[in-house]
């Protein structure tokens, strides 16, 4: 990478007309770098703590969170490092994201045995007031919106 596109620098004409690039962590991005920081910790602390003491009770859901954590991590660091690779990177985590929500959400409703315990994503985030569903569309919003500037 060059140390061009290592400088972050909010989006605009630059003074010798090129175009500066986007910097995702900052302004709005910077709440959405909390708050998939704080869930990446959140999920991974509970899916190993799960998985440690009592993992034989709710296999798919303790894994399903761990996967979640992952994802989370992944669309933290993407944010941080920025850079349009990073977010597209992010982007389609941001998409799987949502889609696992959904998924799971859907599933831990119609097939509630299937879950004998919750994961971050069931009731589609209702046990964290519905923000893993709320976080991926504005993370896709913000980085739709860096795309453009």
């Amino acid at each position: 990478m060059s140390d061009t596109e290592r400088t972050r620098t909010p989006a605009g004409p630059s003074s010798s007309g090129q175009k500066q690039q986007f910097e995702l962590g900052s302004g709005p991005g910077r709440v959405l770098v909390w708050f998939y920081g704080v869930f990446t910790v959140a999920a991974a602390s509970r899916s190993i703590v799960e998985m440690i003491l009592d993992f034989e009770k709710a296999p798919l859901a303790y894994v399903l969170s761990a996967l979640a954590a992952v994802v989370y991590g992944f669309i933290t660091y993407s944010l941080v490092r920025g850079g349009e690779k990073a977010r597209r990177a992010a982007l389609m985590c941001c998409a799987a994201e949502l889609a696992g929500v959904l998924i799971v959400g859907t599933w831990t409703l119609v097939e509630p045995s299937a879950f004998p315990d919750s994961t971050v994503w069931s009731g589609f985030g209702l046990g964290y007031l519905l923000i893993p569903v709320i976080l991926p569309v504005t993370g896709m919003i913000w980085l739709r919106r860096a795309r453009t500037a």
